[in-house]
């Protein structure tokens, strides 16, 4: 198998807010400490949408990365870039385009929503319709085999699949393959051809899902033979093709249940956000006057929580026993909604604390915010940069 790493990444719209907080960077430092992760600001996907105004591009990208190492996402454990400052993205998009049927592009379900959604921008151009499978291509060209995405996103993922399964189909069969396959078995040792040619007949003739496995498990770990030949025995296992691009596997995450402040999703789009480094006196302001159980009138009304935005929030902050006293207290009227509302409050200062206090180290400096994006760019180039060497070859590029 190809080094197993983690891609994911974010278009740059500034500040984030709760919402990302809770539903995507709580997951990216958990994911962080498992494997090897590629985080990436999607400065080139903006443009598909935003391409009339792209001033703000770049101080988003800034506040967004910020926001990134205040949640705890760490550059020294993954690897934090930008987009455009990969150029090998663009060339790997090209390249792809070529062979890509334009219905495969056209079925992706968010195509035609987002027209729909943003009427008033005109969306017919080549980006936007190409904006899926410029997402492929961020995601094969670092041989990823795991991207987290949501229940909405697995159609996009499958589309990268299957133009990467497209592209060895049309580009793995090099002339002579079957004879360099063999050859790359004898390189691996007596012990371990053996074995590599038991677990290939098992997978090819009695369809043993944990054959092929053990064999990719067994090349992983080979010391003896070369990328390329590692890809030929990839393929050899199955057939008779060389893996050029690795399919990759969704990790599929939890949708985000961090609800906005009028109870419907958290959302800018919604103008009913909480930011992640939002100043406390706006923050109480805010769930202060969050709209509650319209039944509540008075003090001495009693209400319903599940009718009621804030319950929403104390379900995301609040402690079992803090849960039962809202319950109690509102459904029998005896405490008012500013009561109610305070415990929240108090959870989400504290809980923003410990990211205010990592910001502010990148806030009093900028220069490390731009220090961790150019390592991060150059290491990510490097990885884009092996897999181009591939792509060119095989497509009589090199």
């Amino acid at each position: 198998m190809f080094p197993e790493r983690v891609l994911s990444g974010m278009r740059p719209t500034g500040a984030l807010h709760l919402g990302h907080y809770h539903g995507v960077l709580k997951n990216w430092v958990t994911l962080q400490s498992e494997y090897p992760c590629l985080f990436f600001v999607a400065d080139w996907h903006a443009l598909t949408t935003h391409y009339d105004d792209p001033s703000v591009i770049e101080a988003a990208t800034h506040e967004m990365v910020i926001d990134w190492l205040a949640a705890g996402i760490d550059p020294t454990q993954a690897t934090i870039f930008v987009q455009s400052q990969v150029i090998e993205h663009a060339e790997l998009f090209l390249l792809l385009s070529m062979a890509t049927p334009l219905g495969w592009l056209e079925r992706v379900p968010t195509y035609k929503e987002q027209i729909e959604k943003l009427k008033e921008k005109d969306l017919s151009t080549y980006g936007f319709l190409g904006y899926p499978l410029l997402q492929a291509a961020d995601i094969l060209i670092y041989r990823a085999q795991h991207v987290p995405v949501g229940e909405d996103q697995v159609p996009h993922l499958e589309m990268t699949r299957e133009v990467a399964r497209r592209f060895n189909y049309l580009y793995g069969r090099e002339p002579g393959f079957d004879e360099k396959a063999q050859e790359a078995v004898k390189k691996l040792g007596s012990k371990m051809a053996r074995q590599y040619n038991e677990l290939r007949n098992r997978f090819q003739e009695q369809g043993e899902e944990g054959a092929i496995e053990q064999a990719h498990a067994m090349l992983s770990e080979s010391k003896n033979i070369t990328q390329a030949d590692r890809e030929r025995l990839f393929g050899y296992l199955e057939g008779s093709r060389r893996i050029i691009l690795a399919e990759p596997q969704a990790l599929l995450t939890k949708e985000s249940r961090m609800p906005g402040l009028d109870g419907q999703k958290m959302s800018k789009s919604y103008g009913n956000t909480i930011a992640m480094r939002e100043d406390a006196e706006s923050i109480t302001k805010k769930v202060r006057t969050m709209p509650t159980d319209p039944a509540r009138v008075r003090k001495t009304d009693p209400g319903t929580p599940e009718k009621c935005p804030v319950w929403a929030l104390h379900q995301i902050y609040s402690s079992d026993n803090t849960c039962a006293w809202v319950q109690d207290s509102c459904t029998n009227a005896k405490i008012g909604c500013l009561e109610c509302k305070q415990p929240v409050i108090e959870s989400i200062l504290h809980e923003q604390q410990p990211i205010l206090e990592r910001a502010q180290e990148y806030i009093d400096d900028p220069r490390l915010v731009r220090s961790i994006i150019a390592d991060g760019s150059e290491k990510a180039r490097k990885m884009a940069q092996e897999t181009m060497r591939d792509v060119r070859e095989v497509m009589g590029l090199g």
